[in-house]
């Protein structure tokens, strides 16, 4: 993997900024990635954010590791490794200035991110106008839009209701019933069907609604609140929970061609 020069420092680490951090750090970008202390990160095995946790995770090749500052981050991109700071208000973005900013956290809202905050400021899915909050605007929503790269107003706005796969929509999530601390009762990539159990919390034990695999679930141990979702079931006979998914890949096609698509000019915007 070479290196261009570019530094992109991607809010969030879930299975989707994973997946754009991924893609762009195999095209030669210098990445830096950022975290909440305690992510409650549900598709474990294809996100960073696990780092938090593990210290070091490899995804499909590449290295994230948790950096203690922005120095011993800057040395592990060196090194070839995304470093991971644990920083949920974003301060490297106002101290290193880099040349791109992606809000990847998929809060279904700006949280933050301000246009002015690099070159290029990117921000993934509804909560965003591109012109306004950010840059531009990629989709998020499954279906012929996903992955677009929009110069001009928002994704499509939040439904509350998961994209389909393979039919069932809602049904795919696991959500905490009550508040309380999470029990793995399977593993990701067990088969399940419709009524087993597959997580607790606390005493609560919360059932699969379909039949599938489970595709995800959030860290043993941890505390959740009511509503959070905490495990996902895909009705498709064969995935692999340790490969990036479709729908990441899809977005961070998106976020590779608004890259590539601003560095392509950047030399005349200096």
């Amino acid at each position: 993997m070479g290196r261009i020069g570019i530094t992109a420092v991607v809010k969030g680490a879930n299975d989707v900024a994973t997946g754009v951090a991924h893609r762009l750090k195999r095209c030669g970008l210098d990445i830096i990635m950022t975290e909440i202390a305690s992510p409650l990160v549900v598709r474990r095995k294809v996100a960073f954010a696990e780092a938090v946790y593990e210290g070091t995770v490899s995804v499909e090749g590449i290295k994230a590791s948790v950096a203690g500052s922005i120095r011993d981050a800057l040395a592990l991109n060196e090194k070839g490794t995304i470093p991971l700071l644990v920083d949920p208000e974003t301060k490297v973005v106002g101290e290193i200035s880099p040349q791109v900013v992606i809000d990847a956290r998929m809060a279904k809202c700006n949280l933050d991110t301000n246009i002015n905050d690099a070159p290029l400021v990117i921000g993934l899915g509804p909560g965003f106008e591109a012109g306004k909050d950010v840059n531009v605007v990629i989709e998020t929503c499954r279906g012929y839009r996903l992955g677009r790269v929009i110069y001009n107003g928002g994704a499509i706005p939040n439904t509350g209701i998961p994209g389909d796969v393979g039919g069932f929509t809602a049904e795919r999530m696991l959500r905490a019933p009550v508040e309380g601390i999470v029990t793995n009762i399977l593993a990701i990539g067990d088969k399940v069907k419709k009524g087993d159990r597959v997580v607790a919390v606390g005493n609560t034990p919360v059932r699969a609604k379909i039949n599938g695999i489970v595709r995800g679930m959030v860290r043993e141990g941890v505390i959740v609140s009511r509503g959070t979702r905490i495990a996902n079931i895909d009705p498709r006979k064969e995935i692999d929970c340790s490969n990036i998914s479709d729908r990441a890949l899809s977005i961070s096609g998106g976020v590779l061609e608004a890259v590539f698509t601003f560095l392509a000019n950047y030399d005349r915007q200096r």
